[in-house]
């Protein structure tokens, strides 16, 4: 393929840090982008190892500003930029009662408008050439979202509906510019070791968790392959239709089980270190604590073609038996 130039917010741990080596074997180019200047340089250091060209950039993605001027940068040292992820964000877990609105708002910024703002940058730069990728993240559908999440789960709708509304702009101005969704299960990151914690238990995924090497090989395949959105497993596809189909049902599971499935029983003292505002030191890479417990094998990921093809094929069964009955 023509050479790429790849800018990866939250690039330092997690799911950043593992499609960065993912995208740096496919040969992109790869900027790093992140808040932690010895995560991004260890980052970068595995990527030299592949032979892999790369910047690092470091900035608070809610800084609107500073995510240009690192756009500027990047093009500079790397050339033209032709795929933007962003997958940087920061959250706060409890319920909505006992949070502050400083952190509400800090988490939104870090997760919602450092989407927006990367997105901002990258339509900027790739608007001049008429053609570019920007995948963005959100949360896969569950029986309802989750409580104590109440924060993220906002975020990230914003997220999804922010870049829907993108994309008819996109096409009303002729752009060849994609914009992707991926829509993750619970991945093993060590954001479980670092969010800002209410709950005084330690935390843990809900639900099916992978490795950060799916969610990458998901964002790889939403940008090479031009996908509009990437569903990662079946669950997302059961929860709608337990959701949708028993409301009542999934709120009231949710209220008994949904507390207990996101918290471990060892409990914490309250003032364990936060990425809120500030990076929290340490050598952390793409995965968390939770290697023991994650699905290895790779799953299925539905694509825009799976729900269209299997929207008309349950349009057909629909219309097949209503004309069965007719006969009747």
């Amino acid at each position: 393929m023509p050479q790429q130039v790849a800018v990866i917010t939250g690039a330092g741990a997690g799911i950043g840090r593992a499609t960065a080596r993912t995208l740096g074997r496919a040969g992109c180019d790869v900027a790093l982008v992140g808040r932690n200047r010895d995560r991004l340089g260890d980052a970068a250091a595995e990527l030299h190892e592949l032979n892999v060209r790369t910047h690092i950039v470091c900035v608070d993605v809610a800084n609107a500003a500073a995510v240009e001027q690192a756009a500027e940068e990047i093009e500079e040292k790397l050339g033209p930029i032709t795929l933007w992820v962003n997958c940087a964000g920061a959250t706060v877990t409890g319920q909505v009662a006992a949070l502050e609105a400083d952190e509400i708002r800090r988490a939104t910024e870090v997760t919602y408008l450092g989407t927006v703002n990367g997105t901002r940058a990258a339509l900027t730069r790739m608007r001049r050439r008429g053609h570019g990728t920007i995948v963005n993240l959100d949360r896969l559908a569950s029986l309802r979202p989750p409580p104590l999440q109440a924060v993220e789960n906002g975020a990230r709708a914003a997220v999804r509906a922010f870049s829907e509304s993108i994309r008819p702009e996109i096409l009303h101005d002729g752009d060849r510019i994609h914009i992707a969704l991926v829509h993750l299960p619970a991945i093993n990151t060590p954001r479980y070791s670092w969010t800002r914690n209410h709950t005084g238990k330690r935390l843990k995924p809900m639900g099916p968790v992978y490795e950060p090497e799916i969610a990458a090989e998901a964002i790889c395949r939403a940008a090479f392959d031009q996908q509009r959105d990437i569903w990662v497993g079946l669950s997302g596809v059961r929860n709608w239709l337990l959701s949708t189909f028993l409301p009542g049902l999934s709120d009231g599971w949710l209220a008994g089980k949904g507390y207990a499935r996101q918290m471990e029983k060892t409990a914490v003292t309250g003032d364990e270190p936060d990425d809120l505002y500030e990076t929290v030191p340490g050598a952390y890479a793409a995965h968390g604590r939770f290697d023991m417990v994650t699905r290895k094998g790779m799953p299925l990921l539905l694509t825009t073609r799976h729900a269209q093809l299997a929207t008309a094929m349950g349009f057909m069964g629909m219309l097949l038996l209503a004309l069965r009955r007719k006969r009747k």
